[in-house]
């Protein structure tokens, strides 16, 4: 047996990913249902923005599952979509797979590594001279945060990063600061979405530095011989949530001259390839497993969350879309804690040395 299938069949991962992740995703639907039961469920409208010329969207991990699908809905609806992925090859055949369905829609591949500082400002400058090229104006009306793997054994970036951490977490940190004057430069209402998951509600505490989010150490457990990887997981989507909120604090309710709203998408167990260093028979088995319990939803399907919150009206802004049909439930009391966001957004700016 490998190390990473040791990591994974280790009791502790085990539990959370079998047991609490189950249940996790089962209370967001109760959240729904509660919400519908007693009339208080509120649903929001899909909203074009109005422009003198086709908006500009960019979604991260874009070449297969949620991304791909997410890529594909934003398209249709008329925006020219920057497709950013780790292989342009991959990007290329999405890109040849959704013209095919669709004519005349407007996408771009752009290769970007959340993994990579370098990659990232690469990628920005990339977006600049296709904008330039393009004869379009230099800015962005809407930023899909997708990107993530579910990493089974420790590895860490160039720079020193837990690799998890970096492309679930810093990564999109990083990357939505460089393009914020893009953004901030729009003609329309911009807007920035983050894909979260129903993991975070597994995360009762966490201790928050830059020792742990270099490390993926979330819990001091550096004694360990295992990778904990449910755990550190379930913390970078707390720390997206975490960081949606105090976006939303900052660049939404204290901009008052050029709000930028600011969104969190849950799209629920969905048939991607975010298990893809998962040995095949175990995947094999969560899947059907997933299926049986009828929580398993197709990219298709679950990408209906993500489209609701990039196309929700400005007023949206600071809500979290769960189950499609443009509907928002609340997440965890932890997710909503403003000084652990303000804590978590100094310690990544730090980190990441990004002045504030």
């Amino acid at each position: 047996m490998d190390r990473k299938t040791k990591n994974l069949l280790w009791p502790g991962n085990i539990l959370r990913m079998g047991l609490l992740w189950t249940t996790a995703l089962l209370y967001s639907y109760f959240k729904l249902f509660y919400k519908r039961l007693f009339g208080t469920l509120r649903s929001y409208p899909h909203v074009l923005p109005q422009s003198d010329y086709k908006p500009v969207c960019i979604v991260t991990g874009a070449t297969s599952g949620l991304g791909k699908s997410t890529a594909e809905a934003l398209s249709v609806q008329g925006y020219h979509v920057i497709l950013a992925g780790r292989s342009f090859q991959c990007l290329s055949k999405t890109i040849a797979e959704i013209q095919h369905r669709h004519e005349g829609v407007s996408l771009k591949a752009i290769e970007l590594d959340l993994c990579s500082l370098e990659s990232i400002l690469k990628f920005k400058d990339s977006v600049l001279d296709w904008l330039k090229a393009a004869n379009l104006p230099s800015s962005l009306q809407l930023l899909v945060n997708n990107a993530g793997i579910l990493a089974t054994s420790q590895g860490f970036t160039s720079g020193g990063y837990d690799r998890m951490m970096a492309s679930n977490y810093l990564g999109a940190f990083m990357l939505t600061h460089l393009l914020l004057p893009l953004l901030q430069s729009s003609s329309c209402p911009p807007r920035i979405v983050n894909v979260a998951s129903f993991t975070h509600w597994c995360v009762q505490d966490i201790q928050v530095n830059e020792a742990n989010l270099a490390k993926g150490d979330v819990q001091n457990s550096s004694n360990l011989n295992w990778y904990q990887l449910a755990r550190i997981y379930e913390s970078t989507k707390l720390y997206l949530i975490l960081f949606t909120f105090e976006l939303h604090r900052q660049l939404y309710i204290g901009n008052h001259l050029h709000p930028i709203s600011v969104t969190a998408a849950d799209p629920g167990a969905v048939e991607t390839r975010i298990l893809r260093e998962v040995p095949n028979w175990l995947s094999f088995v969560i899947f059907k497993v997933m299926k049986y319990l009828c929580l398993m939803q197709s990219p298709t399907m679950g990408s209906r969350a993500i489209v609701d919150a990039a196309l929700a009206p400005p007023e949206a802004s600071g809500k979290y879309f769960f189950g499609g049909g443009g509907r928002t439930i609340e997440p965890s009391t932890l997710s909503n804690d403003s000084e652990l966001a303000q804590k978590l957004w100094k310690a990544s700016a730090s980190l990441l040395h990004i002045a504030t």
